[in-house]
């Protein structure tokens, strides 16, 4: 393996818009690790390769599915509610492919009811695979971005942050927004250091992704397939969020459609349509609220925790 092959780490690379993902970045010439909490055994996996959007869709099965392509991958079972097995898989990664550039956290849970209907348990388990999972997970590899001289990307599967997002979903939505709050503190981070080749971007579904999730609860005859899109869209999103500027993405909270249409050129969304002709329905808003204000100089002096610790 060449040693200027760049390297992503995949979080929650099982199924559906992760496996795509992955699969795509290894088209694109990357050596990719597949982290998620299932595995199987591959080599006995009927039919191969399984539906991607099923249970016997493993982080194994999609490593196979990429070797057997001629790409380069490898796979470790990681619950993302332990910082360990976090740190465990950051840390295999560049042991196995000897550097990281990228990082995808696709992981997530969740959970879509009233405040009344979300109990305690299930709000905090979203918020530990959410915004805990991801905090720990960029906590885990700026170290390895900082070996490569502040050089790599971080994409998060989270949303632009509007109003709507939060109705009849607010403990889902609590946890999300984080996660782009988050996007948008470390893209600040960054410019403020001087860390002009880092970034750190969010992207989020403009129409609905043909995933495990679409899947549920839906009617018989199949005709819910005509609102989807096939997940190459989000996959496509990325690759291309990878090849911008630094400077373009950093901080960018922005949805595939959005950003294929507005950075790329991309006019035609035709051949993402799961059913041919089909023209899935939006389901974000057509503008979204700007969230910068005026910047003052006299706001106050900056508190830095860690200066205050130091001296204590």
């Amino acid at each position: 393996m060449s040693s200027n092959q760049p390297v992503a780490l995949i979080m929650g690379a099982s199924r559906g818009i992760g496996r795509q993902v992955a699969i795509d970045l290894s088209k694109n010439g990357y050596a990719v690790m597949l982290a998620a909490k299932t595995t199987s055994d591959a080599s006995k996996t009927t039919p191969f390769p399984p539906d991607p959007n099923s249970p016997q869709s493993t982080i194994t099965t999609v490593e196979r599915e990429i070797h057997e392509a001629g790409g380069k991958a490898g796979s470790i079972a990681v619950d993302v509610r332990s910082e360990s097995q976090i740190q465990n898989a950051v840390d295999e990664t560049v042991r196995r492919f000897g550097k990281l550039d990228v990082l995808v956290y696709n992981s997530g849970a969740i959970w879509w009811s009233s405040v009344e209907n979300t109990p305690s348990k299930r709000f905090k388990l979203m918020q530990q695979i959410n915004p805990e999972g991801l905090y720990a997970t960029v906590q885990a590899s700026l170290p390895y971005f900082e070996r490569n001289g502040w050089k790599g990307r971080i994409v998060v599967v989270s949303p632009p942050i509007y109003s709507r997002f939060f109705r009849g979903k607010t403990g889902y939505a609590m946890g999300k927004v984080g996660m782009s709050v988050l996007v948008k503190g470390l893209a600040m981070d960054f410019i403020r250091q001087g860390r002009n080749e880092m970034a750190i971007t969010s992207i989020w579904p403009a129409s609905s992704i043909e995933s495990a999730a679409t899947e549920h609860n839906k009617a018989s005859d199949k005709s819910y397939k005509k609102d989807l899109r096939k997940p190459t869209i989000f996959s496509d999103a990325i690759v291309e969020m990878l090849r911008a500027q630094a400077s373009t993405v950093n901080g960018l909270l922005d949805t595939d459609e959005d950003f294929l249409r507005e950075k790329c050129g991309v006019t035609d969304f035709s051949k993402y349509s799961v059913i041919p002709g089909s023209t899935p329905r939006r389901i974000m808003p057509a503008k979204f609220p700007v969230l910068e204000v005026a910047e003052q100089d006299d706001e106050g002096q900056r508190m830095d925790s860690t200066k205050i610790r130091a001296k204590m």
